[in-house]
């Protein structure tokens, strides 16, 4: 109970949250290198897995060289890059100490589950409706913007929420190498036996992590074409093939 009760003065108490060091500008540093990680890899993953997944090739290949990816542990990656002598741990911009080092690993460890989502998302859009965007006589990039992206933008959407969450929590880790974010928080409490302080740390990311998740699957539903249950194969086919209709009769005009 008392490790209970630290914990709630810690996250009550008003100066441990503002301030140089406070939470808040610890909160706002993770939240910057997490969402940078994740346009980088977004921006990196996201045309090579779409071009794959749209010709139908190199599916394999994209999905076992994300398995690598996600078998290197990030700490470990992480531990190369500041020993060396480039990035090292020097001060990067507003990220800080060790900061260009921390969105290398991070981006590396968001890159499987974006690329092997939307490859899959786009090479799995049903061949009967690839085949009437065909025969209607739409080119290969109208087939790919009108017809398989919109499709595919919900599992794709899945990918980069995963690996929004995911690189959120790993974030903490930066703290190892004296770098920004909320592990600090957690590193320091622990460190100094302080359990209220490093569970206080560990609260706030976990329920910030909640947040970004809720926020992702809004944006996740607002992007699926298809509504009701995706369970329900039968009424998602008829959809998908009024859309490509739809779509095929606006070229046709």
């Amino acid at each position: 109970m008392t490790v209970l009760s630290d914990t709630w003065d810690y996250l009550t108490t008003a100066s441990n949250w503002t301030g140089d060091g406070g939470m808040l500008q610890l909160l706002v540093e993770q939240l910057l290198i997490s969402v940078t990680a994740l346009l980088v890899a977004m921006l990196i993953g996201l045309p090579i897995a779409l071009w794959l997944g749209h010709r139908g090739r190199g599916g394999l290949l994209a999905i076992n060289v994300s398995n690598i990816g996600r078998a290197v542990p990030t700490f470990a990656l992480l531990a190369v890059l500041v020993t060396a002598d480039w990035p090292g741990t020097q001060e990067f911009g507003p990220y800080g100490r060790a900061g260009l080092a921390t969105i290398i690993a991070l981006t590396l460890f968001a890159l499987p589950p974006i690329i092997t989502n939307a490859n899959v998302a786009v090479r799995e859009v049903s061949a009967p409706v690839k085949q009437a965007a065909d025969g209607m006589g739409m080119t290969g990039r109208q087939k790919f913007f009108r017809v398989e992206l919109p499709l595919a933008s919900p599992l794709i959407m899945s990918g980069i929420r995963l690996a929004l969450v995911q690189v959120w929590a790993t974030a903490t880790i930066a703290a190892l190498v004296a770098g920004p974010g909320l592990g600090r928080i957690i590193t320091d409490g622990f460190y100094r036996t302080n359990y209220g302080k490093g569970i206080a740390g560990a609260i706030v990311v976990a329920a910030v992590a909640l947040v970004l998740e809720l926020l992702a699957s809004v944006v996740q539903r607002a992007l699926n074409p298809i509504p009701g249950p995706s369970s329900n194969r039968h009424r998602g086919m008829s959809v998908t093939r009024s859309m490509v209709a739809e779509e095929t009769d606006a070229v046709g005009h």
